[in-house]
């Protein structure tokens, strides 16, 4: 819902940033995750008996996505909302009198959800209940919510939670085979194994953070009377963090070479780094090497300039290679690097120099013209065209003759 752009402006450079925020319109329904739901429930249930269903999902944001549920009229069921935390928001058919297979062995019923948008849009799902008769104990869970955290990356076989469940029945009408809800999705179910048996529940698949940060599994409780009886719980699986995502650091712009004329201040790169780890675990630092004569600086988040910090010469040092190093808090922290090669650009900032000073020659009288005299020398330490020197003679008069009128320079 949220898009960051940078803004870059040259001569000189500078980088600003924009977090273009987009606003939710109700343009999606809510979505049951079934069109029919085949509910089956003994006769013998007492009335209050709670049976969980799948609510809907809407894939707006904020009051467009808030969801509430309707029943149509009928005198057996009721529609219940229970909100026993942040974490868990459960929607369950709650029945209102005892059942009567002899007399309606059927109940059609339809559930409605409406969301919070304007205009509002709504969502259909149809339940069918077949009353069952005979085997009148279900399964009891003893914790109606389990509460784990499981660390990621956890190995095949790690123990998640064990699950337990009792049924007040004799013989077969007491043993309980222990299963994933019918709507469990396929995610979850690559990911855990639950032993049918014992209640044990065990990782299976690849156990991410960054992937997925929790988990609220259904489980059922199912005996073998005929018809069986069953009963449900939720396992809330919290997961959590490990450092395993070194930070990610990219050199986004350049400017170069830098004149060695430059002002402090000036901005050879951009750079940004991140980590999908969590906490402690993805925060980043940066640091620079060697320290002079630029630095870091940090511009927004996770955003950092490299800037000239002190004066540049290039005829003492033409060339930088410099390291950046983004390092996690995590321990053992992680870190990368990346190289940045600066190269100095060239002013014109050093005169010829000639070799001597000064030339004391001796010439013979009645030389020709075009006859070679002496060789001057002179060197500048700048570079390429700053570096190319030429060559003049200034007049200088002996008596009154002028001695440019008799030496020219090549």
């Amino acid at each position: 819902c949220g898009v960051h752009l940078e803004v870059i402006v040259e001569k000189p450079l500078q980088v600003f940033h924009v977090e273009v925020e987009v606003k939710d319109i109700n343009d999606n329904a809510p979505i049951f995750p079934t069109a029919v739901k085949n509910l089956f429930i003994y006769e013998s249930r007492p009335p209050g008996s709670r049976f969980p269903l799948e609510g809907a999902s809407d894939e707006d944001i904020g009051t467009n996505s808030l969801l509430t549920y309707g029943l149509n009229s009928n005198e057996y069921f009721t529609l219940d909302i229970k909100r026993n935390d942040e974490e868990m928001k459960s929607l369950g058919l709650v029945l209102k009198k005892y059942l009567n297979r002899e007399e309606t062995p059927e109940h059609h019923l339809v559930i409605t959800a409406v969301d919070g948008g304007k205009p509002e849009l709504t969502g259909t799902t149809q339940l069918k209940i077949t009353v069952l008769d005979v085997n009148d104990n279900a399964p009891a869970f003893e914790n109606l919510v389990y509460k784990v955290r499981l660390f990621e990356n956890a190995p095949n076989g790690t123990l998640v939670v064990i699950v337990n469940a009792s049924d007040l029945d004799e013989g077969i009408n007491k043993d309980i085979v222990y299963s994933f809800n019918s709507d469990t999705s396929a995610d979850i179910l690559s990911k855990f194994h639950l032993d049918p048996v014992s209640g044990h529940m065990s990782v299976k698949g690849n156990i991410d953070f960054e992937e997925t940060k929790s988990y609220e599994i259904q489980v059922e409780a199912t005996d073998k009377g005929t018809p069986p009886m069953t009963d449900h719980c939720t396992v809330l699986l919290e997961i959590v963090d490990a450092n395993d995502n070194a930070p990610e650091l990219v050199i986004k712009s350049l400017s170069l070479p830098v004149s060695e004329d430059a002002p402090l201040g000036t901005v050879i790169a951009l750079i940004s780094v991140s980590d999908r780890d969590s906490g402690v675990n993805g925060q980043v630092t940066c640091s620079l090497t060697p320290l002079v004569p630029f630095k870091l600086l940090s511009t927004f988040k996770n955003y950092y300039s490299l800037v000239l910090d002190s004066s540049l010469d290039r005829e003492s040092r033409s060339t930088y290679e410099l390291v950046v190093t983004a390092q996690d808090g995590g321990s053992p922290s992680l870190s990368a690097t990346a190289s940045v090669f600066v190269e100095v650009a060239d002013v014109n900032d050093n005169a010829p120099a000639f070799e001597q000073p000064e030339y004391t020659v001796f010439v013979k009288e009645n030389n020709p013209p075009g006859s070679h005299i002496f060789t001057v020398s002179a060197h500048d330490a700048d570079a390429q065209e700053n570096a190319l020197v030429s060559y003049s003679l200034v007049e200088r008069r002996v008596g009154e003759r002028a001695l440019s009128s008799y030496v020219s320079v090549h």
